[in-house]
């Protein structure tokens, strides 16, 4: 059974979803990421796992489960940040590690238990994203040195991160895409697709 990591940002305005804005304002853009971070919190917490990890950059709320470890993130750019929160997270409690971030609120626990099974035969398990990226990156053993340097934020992140796997002569299970939620197109998409979730209910508040 896998750890599963979250890596967010702590829903600040004008720090969070900042591709939103306009339409939104920052406020209802951070709102947007409070709903779209206790969808994908919550599906964590219903899934099983070895432990539930939020690599957060910011501080904890009031929105945080307590069942899960929080450490701080590390590094400068998100490459960094990532290999950094899946070598922390292995340190707590070595063994694989399923993450995950907080921009894809449809996440169930039926995917995440999907990722965590497929690592008991295979290397990695990888979600891919609508935009270009990924949305969730399982790994049986993890190394640093398969997401250093992988350009992020990129059309082709994706293509660039399957790339360093097969580098590697890993064997990966890949997941069904799902849409990350960057742009109020996106984010219509996603309340579309769960419309039964905090993210939903919060553009629905919002009159959109």
């Amino acid at each position: 059974m896998p750890q599963i990591l979250i890596i967010a940002k702590e829903p600040v305005p004008g720090r969070v979803k900042t591709r939103l804005t306009p339409p939104f304002s920052q406020e209802e853009a951070a709102a947007l990421a409070l709903a779209s971070l206790r969808d994908s919190l919550r599906a964590v917490a219903a899934t099983p796992a070895a432990q539930r990890v939020l690599a957060l950059d910011g501080l904890p709320g009031g929105w945080l489960p307590e069942e899960f470890a929080v450490i701080p993130q590390r590094g400068d750019g998100l490459d960094e940040r990532l290999a950094a929160a899946f070598s922390d997270t292995h340190r707590l409690r070595p063994g694989p590690v399923v993450l995950i971030g907080m921009d894809t609120p449809q996440v169930t626990p039926e995917l995440l238990s999907e990722a965590g099974e497929a690592l008991t035969e295979h290397d990695a398990v990888y979600g891919p994203a609508a935009d270009g990226g990924w949305w969730l990156l399982g790994l049986r053993r993890p190394d640093p040195e398969l997401l250093l340097g992988v350009p992020m934020s990129h059309p082709e992140t994706g293509k660039f991160q399957l790339d360093r796997l097969d580098r590697a002569e890993l064997t990966v299970h890949q997941l069904p895409e799902l849409i990350d939620v960057d742009t109020a197109a996106d984010a219509a998409a996603q309340a579309a697709q769960a419309p039964a979730s905090c993210f939903a209910a919060e553009l629905r508040r919002l009159g959109r």
